[in-house]
């Protein structure tokens, strides 16, 4: 009869296959090589969990650029379509984000990305607009997460997370948008102009003239930014006054929705970029499966999939219902995207960019 020792190694001791040869090995950096921040990221692939997950969005991004570096081949149907509608590229960037990174300094990367046309369309909730133009009149502070609220009301102080925006930002912010929408409306009488959304954040583009803009650049550049929910933030509060001061001005969310749709129909390929859930996720989503899905997908929160939800669904769930392509490798990162997204863009988008003597200008 076989000792105690026999049996457990028959159970604990089972005997591996082997490995195959492509199979990565765990490693960390080695700092004793010195500091080197492309050294430490670059070894993300190789030390486990998320950082094995942002390696790979690493991958999967620079495989987006690659895609779309190449012009777009149309055929002589594409070349009647309308110029929004055409791709430009042989792969349509998708980035949508959600209004607290535009709050946070994940701004000035984005700005970034519109400011040197890397991606094709964005898709934002209100606050994402609104806090854009609100930084270029006033700065939004550095306040604490355990800051209460009963006391920062009676100083007029909004916490958002551990930022601070005064209440006077808001104040600044009707005051300059009010006249715009007055002269948005004398042209609605006019001229016949039909307004949506997407031609209210591209005029406000024009309008702020700010190089430290993300909506002046795409303004500039002409790269469309969708926001369906455009009324859930302070421009609804704007709109809301406006309609009982000076009534009539309306937004057509439908010609966006057609836009939006359509762009993603008519990508040869394309890619999403999405940081966090919620709206942007499922606008991004939609319009992906109006193309039989992306295929490329990095995603980066911190939600996860159990109540259902679609922001922490795994982008296999979006396979099934055709938003991602099921030849895909779609990647998401658990991490607060505050953390992530600069870093991924400093692997990926801005790798090979020359420094701008002036920054932001233009």
């Amino acid at each position: 009869m076989a000792d105690a020792a026999t049996k457990a190694e028959q159970h604990v001791l089972v005997k591996s296959v082997d490995m195959p040869d492509d199979a990565i090995k765990i490693e960390g950096y080695d700092f004793n090589k010195g500091v080197n921040l492309d050294g430490v990221v670059k070894h993300y692939l190789t030390t486990g969990f998320q950082a094995s997950n942002f390696g790979l969005a690493i991958e999967q991004i620079n495989q987006m650029r690659e895609h779309r570096s190449k012009p777009a081949v149309l055929s002589p149907e594409e070349e009647k379509y309308d110029a929004i509608y055409r791709p430009r590229s042989d792969c349509t960037i998708f980035l949508g984000y959600t209004s607290n990174l535009v709050s946070s300094g994940v701004r000035d990367t984005i700005r970034f990305l519109a400011q040197h046309r890397m991606i094709d369309c964005i898709v934002t909730s209100a606050g994402g607009i609104e806090e854009d133009f609100i930084k270029c009149l006033a700065p939004t502070y550095l306040g604490d997460f355990n800051l209460k609220g009963r006391d920062l009301r009676p100083k007029g102080l909004n916490r958002t997370g551990n930022l601070l925006v005064p209440n006077d930002n808001y104040c600044l912010f009707e005051d300059w948008i009010m006249p715009i929408l007055d002269q948005m409306l004398e042209e609605q009488k006019e001229q016949g102009i039909l307004w949506t959304p997407s031609k209210l954040i591209a005029r406000l583009g024009k309008e702020i003239d700010n190089p430290e803009s993300i909506y002046y650049w795409c303004y500039k550049n002409e790269i469309p930014v969708f926001s369906p929910a455009i009324t859930d933030g302070s421009i609804g509060d704007m709109l809301f006054m406006h309609a009982y001061r000076n009534p009539g001005l309306v937004l057509d969310i439908v010609q966006d929705i057609k836009n939006m749709d359509s762009i993603a129909a008519h990508s040869k390929h394309s890619g999403m970029i999405i940081l966090g859930g919620g709206l942007v996720k499922h606008h991004i989503h939609n319009a992906n499966q109006m193309k039989g899905g992306a295929e490329y997908g990095v995603f980066i929160n911190t939600a996860q999939e159990f109540d259902g939800s679609d922001g922490g669904a795994r982008p296999d769930e979006a396979v099934s219902w055709g938003k991602i392509k099921d030849t895909a490798r779609p990647v998401k990162i658990f991490a607060d995207a505050t953390l992530v997204f600069p870093l991924l863009v400093s692997q990926t988008f801005a790798k090979d960019m020359t420094p701008l003597p002036n920054g932001t200008s233009d």
